[in-house]
């Protein structure tokens, strides 16, 4: 972003409703234009979405648009706010947690759960809308609902004896691991749109399975792990897998700052 454009998205995101620049109203607001570039988004990914592409959608001319937003990189701003789902959304989560037995240490859960519900809802919001992980990286305003995500993460962590710099890495980390596992699924359904059918372990499993019934002594190791997945299951793990293992290891640094 310019940082003509960075100002542009601070006022779009935080600033009182818009007013058209000039011209006559046209019944436009920031929140249908948004929710129109997210339905062109989820159909066809950010690559599909352009000033010209929202206005038809609109059934209004490019200039009309731009008397609310400025380009196109003020309105994937709008966009990401408008897809990422409402944080409060996340107490639902962490209520279902507790009722069914999840270990919640309150109704609120404990830090651990609190990341979990935090880091399923991430990872469900970027299976909704695949081309947010295109949309959430570099430098770049981010609004009310996204800071609100962040602000979740970094509360549950409050009281644990964690540095800012310790629990800001902490939730860079599982918000990376998410990312990884949702860019994977991605990737094997074709960079498109929500992912379907086999999840991407079912489909590596597959990929491997013709090479290693030829080569299998060449790969034991591999052979012998893929061979166990066929007979145990526990495929399509990856995501609760790794998260457990994160959130094993920031217990560990939770209890010895607590000693």
């Amino acid at each position: 972003m310019t940082s003509e454009q960075w100002s542009a998205a601070v006022r779009l995101l935080w600033g009182p409703p818009a007013k058209p620049a000039r011209g006559p109203k046209r019944g436009l607001t920031l929140e249908g234009i948004a929710l129109a570039g997210v339905g062109i988004a989820d159909a066809e990914g950010l690559g599909g979405v352009s000033m010209q592409r929202v206005a038809a959608e609109l059934a209004v001319t490019k200039m009309a648009l731009y008397r609310y937003v400025p380009g196109k990189a003020e309105l994937v701003a709008l966009m990401v706010e408008a897809a990422l789902p409402d944080p409060a959304g996340l107490d639902a989560g962490l209520a279902a947690a507790a009722g069914a037995g999840a270990g919640a240490a309150s109704a609120g859960g404990g830090w651990r759960e609190q990341l979990g519900v935090w880091a399923r809802g991430l990872y469900e919001g970027f299976r909704a809308h695949p081309w947010l992980l295109e949309a959430t990286v570099g430098a770049r305003v981010m609004g009310p609902r996204e800071l609100g995500w962040m602000e979740r993460a970094l509360a549950a962590l409050d009281g644990c004896g964690l540095s800012g710099a310790e629990a800001m890495d902490s939730v860079v980390l599982v918000a990376g691991h998410v990312r990884g596992i949702a860019e994977q699924e991605r990737a094997m359904a074709g960079g498109g749109g929500e992912a379907g059918g086999e999840g991407p372990d079912a489909q590596l499993v597959v990929m491997l399975g013709e090479v290693l019934r030829a080569r299998g002594d060449d790969y034991p190791a591999l052979a012998a792990a893929l061979g166990s997945v066929a007979e145990q299951g526990g495929q399509e793990q990856a995501l609760l897998y790794g998260l457990e293992r994160i959130l094993d290891g920031l217990g560990l640094l939770v209890e010895r700052r607590g000693r």
